[in-house]
């Protein structure tokens, strides 16, 4: 036991470090203090006993924010290997006090938020990131200093040297502390606060704890905190100076409580004591009773397994032997990560740094994620979050991972609603993304992770309600009335209907009827209109009554088709470019909107309407081929730009309502000498460019590919340049394959081309009828797809009502 008579047992730590964990414990255990004071914010004093509940997992953190601004926060994160996590359960285990000493989260919080960015040890933090403002780059690093003194360029392999690969069972526990103060010391006689004005406050109010704790206890106070702040907390200064330090401090009201963190969260570079490399690293270090490189290696020798690489326990012998001849020769005490990462790169993973990526990521820092009691304090949302993740089964999770839902099953779709009003909250624990599977409107994919910082976005939307339907409602309600443009309403009424919030869309459909008879600008009734028409397509697949949507919609595509025409008239380039995707995304909005209202004819209860709904409901076939007449205008009129002629054309070439004879014959006008080659160009980046599929219409109908052709070689040289990135926009945006073919077909010459000639069907190309040998060909893939074997299709089985005969597989390939 330690004698206390010269003062407190000041034992300075690195935060999030392995050895000075292991060393707090043995000290601790050595000295057997009265009362354990800790660096950190003394308001956390009535959750510390949560420490020793038995949900409580590692790495957790303190969050500090205002009350009446939750997005004004701290954290004080803290993993297995942090020596005040030690610190705590070891005060907890033996049945004597702990307290936090630090400056109240009170006043750190009411520094602000930028300052508060610039809080942390510099004993313990790296160096300064060249992110922050300027007055924290010209900080010091003590750490630096002292690794640079010991002829170390690398001040992380110097700590781990001298600390970090320290066993813990030297005869004397106190001696590290001492050697850690004495050069402390040094550096605060050289650097004074080396820039950390902020810890003069700090280190004034730690010092009047340590007072008030000797008075309460007398000797056997201990002290756990950074390096750093040991000499100033060794040095006796008046109690009235200290007190004149922290007069006038600004407060704002805090509410602290735990929340769950994560090792990959450890690593960034953040505030308070975080940014740690290589978290998953230290824990291993923390948790591996001996023999700790080689239980690495077996971990790293099992990951790589995991994904079908070749390692066998030859690889692990060779990969240790490797770390210890490497940290011989570097003259370290022990292999340390460097080590153990060029010997893995060189043994394991021969030479790539492919799958060494992959251990860096899963084990250098890892996914793991804390957990925290449900006692634990938190706001009413929270409580109510928590509560739905249990129902639902979503567990929050550090790892990013993929969810397939699909909405026709009830429980995926309480998932997808509360994904989704989540994110209309701004707690984007789910992003969602393209499915892989299934294109249908019923499925859907979201990639989850849940990150710490959440926690503060879940506090900050607890000001909306006190359960995540009634913040979702009101914070659509209050984004549809804050809304500037009109497709800002048209998304949310969407994600009303995604979230499933029925209490929201009258105030949001009343905003959106309000601003659509208010816009003037064709532009922007172009955006709004496809998500509003994406709504109307929920109703079927969520049950959702989308009815009313119906009126606007059709109202908003009407005054389209009047302001488009002159809306494109006299464009430069870009506006052209921006009008033309408008036009597209109409089109789709179109076909969308044509298909619900006959499906709202034909069955009204399928989107949730009545009959008198389906009287009402424009037709598809009005819809549509008002639209026909529109883009028909677009395509002959000569004010309109060459790209939205060109795709107006394209358009009606694919929905049928244009023959081919007769868009060759618009684009042999377009193409003809006296149309300048920049509209040229452009028309024809209109017809085949954008993504529409165009090379593949080149290569089927060869009268249009020599039309392009002809046009092309016959473009004058001094225009030709003015041309070309057009051309080049246009055709690199095909296949490599369709552009291979285009190539192949050019090269031929159009004498040589063997498709050109229109035959009885009228599709270039194509012959009049069925080719039955190119068509037998198939049914050995159709039978794998349809999963019947050899004997199960042929005039065996030409009765059999439930096989069918060949003739019908051949009616397949048609």
């Amino acid at each position: 036991m330690t004698d206390f008579t010269g003062g407190p047992l000041l034992l300075g730590v690195r935060h999030h470090g392995p050895g000075s964990a292991r060393a707090v414990r043995a000290a601790l255990e050595a000295a057997a203090p009265r009362i354990v004071l800790i660096e950190g914010p003394p308001e956390a004093d009535a959750i510390i006993p949560l420490a020793a509940d038995k949900e409580m997992r590692p790495p957790v953190a303190l969050l500090a924010h205002v009350v009446d601004e939750p997005g004004r926060s701290a954290f004080w994160p803290l993993a297995e290997f942090s020596p005040e996590w030690v610190a705590v359960r070891w005060a907890l285990e033996s049945g004597v006090p702990a307290r936090f000493i630090d400056l109240p989260a009170t006043h750190t919080l009411a520094w602000g938020k930028e300052e508060l960015d610039q809080e942390g040890d510099p004993g313990d933090a790296p160096p300064a990131d060249p992110g922050r403002p300027v007055e924290a780059a010209v900080r010091i690093d003590p750490l630096a200093v002292l690794a640079e003194t010991a002829g170390y360029d690398d001040p992380e392999r110097w700590w781990e040297d001298v600390v970090e690969h320290r066993s813990g069972a030297g005869s004397d526990p106190f001696a590290p502390f001492a050697v850690l103060e004495e050069a402390m010391g040094a550096l605060r006689e050289a650097y004074g606060v080396a820039g950390h004005d902020r810890d003069l406050v700090r280190e004034a109010y730690m010092r009047l704890q340590v007072r008030a704790a000797e008075r309460e206890f007398g000797d056997g106070v201990a002290v756990v905190c950074g390096a750093w702040h040991v000499p100033a907390l060794r040095r006796r200064t008046a109690v009235g100076a200290d007190r004149a330090l922290l007069k006038g401090l600004p407060r704002a009201k805090a509410d602290l409580t735990w929340v769950p963190w994560t090792y990959r969260r450890l690593s960034r570079v953040s505030g308070y004591g975080a940014g740690i490399d290589s978290p998953g690293w230290y824990g291993h270090l923390f948790s591996a009773p001996d023999r700790p490189v080689e239980r690495w290696m077996t971990k790293v020798a099992r990951l790589l397994r995991d994904e079908d690489r070749m390692v066998s326990s030859a690889h692990v012998i060779e990969a240790v032997r490797l770390a210890d001849t490497l940290a011989a020769m570097r003259g370290r005490p022990l292999p340390g990560l460097t080590e153990t990462t060029d010997a893995v790169r060189a043994v394991m993973c021969e030479g790539s740094d492919v799958p060494l990526a992959l251990v860096r990521d899963r084990l250098v820092v890892g996914d793991v994620m804390g957990e925290v009691p449900e006692s634990a304090p938190a706001v009413p949302l929270q409580r109510d979050l928590a509560r739905l993740q249990r129902r639902l089964r979503l567990k929050p999770e550090a790892a990013e991972r993929e969810l397939e839902l699909d909405l026709r099953k009830e429980t995926d779709g309480e998932r997808s609603r509360l994904l989704h009003r989540l994110w209309l909250l701004g707690v984007e624990w789910g992003e969602p993304t393209v499915s892989r599977g299934s294109t249908g409107t019923f499925r859907e994919t979201w990639r989850l992770r849940w990150e710490p910082e959440l926690s503060v976005r879940v506090a900050e939307a607890g000001v909306w309600g006190t359960t995540v339907l009634a913040a979702a409602t009101a914070r659509a309600e209050a984004d549809a009335v804050a809304a500037h443009a009109l497709a800002e309403v048209t998304a949310l009424a969407e994600r009303c209907l995604l979230a499933g919030l029925p209490d929201a869309l009258p105030v949001v459909m009343r905003v959106l009827a309000d601003r659509a008879a208010l816009e003037a600008d064709v532009g922007h009734l172009a955006q709004a209109l496809p998500a509003l028409v994406r709504a109307l397509r929920y109703g079927d697949v969520r049950g959702t009554d989308t009815h009313a949507l119906t009126d606007v919609a059709a109202g908003l595509a009407e005054r389209i088709f009047v302001g488009l025409p002159p809306g494109c008239a006299a464009l430069d380039t870009e506006a052209a470019e921006e009008m033309r995707r408008h036009v597209d995304a109409v089109h789709g909005a179109v076909a969308l909107l044509g298909e619900t209202a006959a499906a709202s004819a034909a069955d009204p209860r399928s989107l949730g309407g009545t009959a008198q709904d389906a009287r009402r409901t424009p037709s598809s076939t009005g819809i549509r081929g008002r639209w026909h007449a529109v883009l028909r205008v677009l395509a002959g009129r000569d004010t309109v730009p060459g790209v939205i002629r060109g795709r107006a054309v394209r358009l009606l070439l694919d929905e049928g309502e244009l023959a081919q004879d007769e868009a060759a014959r618009l684009m042999g006008l377009v193409l003809s000498p006296g149309t300048a080659p920049g509209d040229a160009a452009a028309w024809i980046e209109g017809f085949v460019g954008g993504g529409s599929g165009g090379g593949l219409l080149l290569v089927h109908d060869e009268r249009l590919l020599a039309l392009v052709d002809a046009w092309l070689t016959g473009v004058p040289a001094e225009a030709f340049t003015d041309v070309l990135p057009l051309l080049r926009r246009t055709f690199s945006a095909y296949e490599a394959g369709v552009r291979r073919t285009l190539g192949e077909l050019v090269r031929r010459g159009p004498g040589a081309r063997g498709s050109t000639a229109v035959t009885g069907s009228g599709i270039p190309g194509f012959a009049p009828d069925l080719d039955p040998e190119r068509a037998d060909a198939v049914l050995p893939v159709l039978r794998l797809l349809l999963g019947l074997g050899e004997s199960d299709t042929g005039d065996d089985h030409a009765g059999d009502d439930h096989v069918g005969d060949g003739n019908d597989l051949v009616g397949v390939a048609r």
